[in-house]
């Protein structure tokens, strides 16, 4: 499968303080990704040096196609309407408005509100067709669900499966951690401007260890513990109640979250 994106020794400084530190990774056609990290962690900063946004100090960055950006935070024109804007757009771009495109994302109910009267969510549905109105083939979203409620955050996700499914490739940033477990098929954990992690979840799951939080039900009431030996963890902890004469009534186990993972390699460490 070919590269949609390619980079490699991106380097970027604020003053004296390198942001950056010679970050290589590539996004292959066709797949959704999401680049990772805490606060600080140059997340941001290697998305805008990626978008042509802002200027890098070293490095090389190659994107094989045509691109969409949605912004974490963008704004219009407050009185401009949404049909005006769609159609402002697509001139920019040369294009006829995909009308399907634009009634999955609820864009034809809002065609005649202006900017300044629209929702947080409703803002955040209409900066993604604005990003996917020139039918790119690399669509950058950064916090794509932030402000949307449950249907909107469904909505949008069938939306990023459909754009799949037809060979875009998508790159997102997002601190939703079950949304990025349940769409991406590989992530970029940055760490201190480094790539502390590249791969697929299972694969940070592996590198990390599988952990599993185990909570026993007693008539003495609960106890909860870690452990990466589930089997030996309980038959331990069975044996133990059983010799005590204590009858254990219910057994909860919870293999460890992509975000304690994330969590684990983003501040921790290895």
């Amino acid at each position: 499968m070919a590269d949609a994106l390619q980079v490699k020794g991106l380097i970027k400084s604020y003053g004296n303080v390198e942001v950056l530190k010679g970050i290589d990774f590539t996004v292959r056609q066709g797949e959704i990704f999401a680049l990772l990290g805490v606060n600080g962690a140059g997340k941001t900063t290697a998305l805008e040096c990626i978008e042509g946004l802002r200027s890098y100090d070293c490095g090389e960055i190659t994107v094989n196609g045509r691109i969409g950006i949605q912004l974490q935070s963008a704004t219009l024109q407050a009185y401009i309407r949404v049909y005006e804007a769609i159609n402002l757009f697509a001139k920019w771009n040369g294009v006829t408005p995909d009308r399907e495109m634009l009634r999955s994302l609820g864009i034809d109910e809002l065609a005649k509100k202006r900017y300044a009267d629209l929702s947080t969510g409703q803002k955040r549905r209409l900066h993604l067709a604005l990003a996917l109105i020139g039918d790119p083939e690399i669509v950058f979203l950064d916090e794509p669900t932030a402000g949307l409620d449950v249907e909107g955050k469904v909505s949008l996700h069938e939306q990023i499966r459909a754009l799949k499914a037809h060979g875009k490739t998508v790159i997102l940033a997002s601190h939703d951690m079950a949304e990025v477990e349940e769409l991406c098929d590989r992530i970029a954990i940055l760490k201190d401007g480094k790539i502390a992690f590249l791969g697929t979840i299972g694969q940070l799951t592996e590198a990390v260890g599988r952990q599993y939080t185990v909570q026993i039900t007693t008539a003495l009431g609960k106890d909860s513990f870690d452990t990466s030996n589930l089997t030996e963890t309980l038959l331990e902890k069975v044996r133990e109640y059983r010799e005590r004469g204590v009858e254990i009534t219910d057994i909860r186990t919870d293999r460890g979250t992509l975000e304690q993972h994330f969590i684990h390699i983003a501040r921790e460490g290895r």
